[in-house]
């Protein structure tokens, strides 16, 4: 979650601020460059971005294969090949923010560096024991709750 929100209004906020700021900058753009070449170069972006996504795709899925060989886990070429997936769907939407964010996720030392901040916030640090996210006690194994049970048949 960002910064505490629930996800929901986050989402949401993102689905009405994202396409208002892209419409604003197009017809913005369309009225310092024409209506042409700004369509132009929405659609070269898209073009560059399907190429840039393709060439990086493989390059990823070779590293992921030679960590595989390895006997290694692959968490960092996965977790790129998402953002590469992500970078290629927001080159394919019209747009100069999604076209932005687009190529931070397919150029390879931005998308490894937000790989690795991922992984680095997915891997929890083993805690002490006794001292587990239920209170103490919950990281030693299993534990018995006390109480009373009855079946009410009706």
């Amino acid at each position: 979650m960002l910064g505490g929100m629930a996800p929901f209004p986050v989402l949401l906020l993102l689905f009405l601020l994202v396409p208002l700021a892209e419409i604003y900058f197009l017809i913005v753009v369309g009225g310092w460059i024409g209506a042409l070449p700004t369509v132009l170069l929405v659609v070269a972006t898209a073009v560059a971005g399907a190429s840039l996504a393709r060439h990086q795709g493989f390059a990823t899925l070779q590293r992921l294969q030679a960590t595989i060989a390895r006997g290694e886990a692959p968490a960092l070429e996965m977790l790129e090949g998402v953002l590469l997936l992500i970078g290629a769907l927001l080159l394919l939407t019209p747009g100069f923010f999604t076209d932005l964010a687009g190529f931070v996720c397919l150029v390879p030392p931005t998308r490894r560096w937000l790989a690795l901040r991922g992984l680095q916030r997915m891997i929890v640090p083993p805690s002490a024991p006794g001292s587990g996210p239920l209170g103490p006690g919950s990281g030693s194994g299993p534990r018995t709750l006390e109480g009373e049970f009855h079946r009410d048949d009706d």
